[in-house]
Order: C-alpha cells, then structure tokens, then sequence
C-alpha cells in the first residue's frame, strides 16, 4: 500500500509545484489586467459619477449625468441608432468580404503571395491617409464613384453629404480595411482538414455541398472570433466621423464614440463623457453577450462536447 502511495504522493507534489509555476507566470497579465482595464474601468465609472470638466475639482452628483444623457441630450438616440446600423453594415459586409476572398486567396492561383499582401495593406496604412483617399472618391463633383455613375447615364450621389448614404458610404470603407479578418480566415482554411474533402467528393458531394457541410462547420469557430472582433471593432467606431463627417450630415454619422470624444474635449464635460462611455460598455456587452449566448447552436465542435 506504502508503494502505490510514493507514486501519488510525488505526482500530487509535482501537479502543485507546476500550478505554484503557472500562477507565478500569470502574474504579470493579472497585473496588466487589473492596472491597464479594471482600475481604469472603476476611474472612469467614478468620473462618471461627477460633474468634472477637468479645470476644477470634480463634484459628486450621482447619476445626474446618466439621467441627463438620456432624458435631455438631443444627439444620444440618433448616435445610438448610428452605431448600431454603422456596425450592423460594416459587420456583415465585413464578414462576406473577407471570407469570400480568404476563400479565394486559399485556391492554387497566379502571384497568390502578392495578392495576399494587397488585400492586407488597406489594414495596416495610416488612417488619415485612407481616409483623405476616400474623400477623394466620394467627392460629389469630380469623384471618381460619381465619374463612373455619370459615364453610365446616372445622377452623381452625395456619398458623405447626404444622410442616406453616409452610414452605408463609411461602412464600405471599413469593409475595405477588413484585411486582419482576411489574414485569420486564411490560416483557418488551411487548417480544414483535407481529407474531409477529399471523402465528400468520393461521395459525389459537389463543390457548394462541400462549402456547407464541410468548410463552414469546420471555420465556424474561426467565424465567431472573427465576427467578436469585428463587432467590438465596429461599436466603437470614431475614426470616420472624424476624419470626413465630423457627425454630420446633421447627426446621421454622430456615432456614440464620436459623441463621446465631442463632450470630453470640445464641452470639456469629462463626467458627463465618461457616462457616454458606460453606455457604449453596456452596448458593447449586450451585443457580446448574445453572441456567446448563441455561439453553441452555430459552432461546431469536432470534439463533440457540448459547451
């Protein structure tokens, strides 16, 4: 009995000293996590809290600045409504876009290395400059969009100027600059499992049946990561707004972020900010939760244990 015991007892000894070894090496992302998100989390709740403009010493007022925001503040349901359809559009847009030339970009073609890094640049150029590139294209009387849409006898569009089209305008350029989503949904498709394929189409199963029963069950964790991303990405969108609407036309394109940035460094109301902010965090959960709340009916799990 004394023998069977040695053994245990020394893995017990061995499983503790390599948790003890684990939990030291977690340290230092538990200090990140606690110094550079949920203390600066608290600070902003707190900030929230007061009427501080950053000139004065802040005064407590409780929730006054949640009940202003939504009872008295004239941009907070457009900016809202915005932000959900900005990311609605670039989410989805960016989704399709990125798959559909993964899935391309996968395939045995010409120059596929070159092509690769074309579709990943847009990700990675400064944003001024992007943006000041669009602004170009949309131009309403010389841009090249409207050049085309005049040389096949249609009227010239107001991409940015007008509210119909803003929102869907930016959101094609986020879908342009989707080329992280590209680069992941890539790596992904080289990780299906070949053989699959190759016992599908043994079993007469054409290149569309392949794609649904095979590709998409096999990417679809890829898929939710991806999708997480983008939707985190987008609800926080500010960058267009400020580099080519600057909320406008009328308040079509004052996303919450672009809200947010407008009463902390032009009103200098940084309370009355930082509650803007808890209400974009709470958006941001929401939506982030539902996803992870219906992930298990969609994600396939080759394991087969149910989540």
């Amino acid at each position: 009995m004394e023998t069977i015991n040695k053994p245990l007892k020394r893995r017990s000894r061995y499983n503790s000293s390599e948790a003890r070894v684990a939990y030291i090496c977690l340290i230092p992302a538990f200090l990140g996590l606690f110094f550079l998100t949920y203390a600066p989390l608290v600070g902003v709740l707190g900030i929230s809290l007061t009427n501080w403009t950053g000139l004065k010493s802040p005064e407590f007022i409780g929730f006054d600045n949640y009940v202003q925001l939504f009872t008295k503040d004239p941009y907070i349901k457009d900016s809202i409504i915005a932000t959900i359809y900005f990311a609605f559009l670039s989410v989805i847009g960016s989704m399709v876009y990125s798959f559909f030339i993964a899935m391309l970009l996968n395939r045995k073609i010409p120059a596929r290395g070159f092509l690769r890094a074309v579709f990943y640049v847009p990700f990675v150029l400064p944003a001024a400059a992007i943006y000041v590139g669009w602004s170009w294209l949309y131009e309403a009387n010389f841009g090249f969009f409207n050049f085309l849409l005049s040389k096949v006898g249609l009227n010239k569009v107001l991409f940015i100027a007008d509210s119909s089209y803003v929102v869907p305008s930016l959101s094609l350029i986020s879908v342009w600059l989707s080329g992280n989503l590209i680069v992941i949904f890539l790596a992904g498709l080289q990780n299906v499992p070949s053989v699959y394929h190759e016992a599908a189409e043994v079993d007469g199963a054409g290149g569309w049946k392949r794609f649904i029963h095979i590709t998409l069950p096999s990417m679809s964790p890829i898929i939710f990561y991806n999708l997480l991303m983008s939707l985190i990405a987008n609800l926080q969108v500010v960058t267009p707004a400020l580099a080519l609407t600057n909320g406008g036309p009328g308040n079509s394109s004052r996303f919450l972020t672009y809200l947010m940035y407008d009463q902390a460094f032009v009103n200098y109301k940084l309370g009355y900010a930082c509650a803007t902010t808890f209400v974009i965090f709470a958006i941001l959960a929401v939506f982030t939760a539902l996803l992870f709340k219906t992930s298990n009916r969609w994600i396939y799990n080759e394991g087969g244990d149910d989540k």
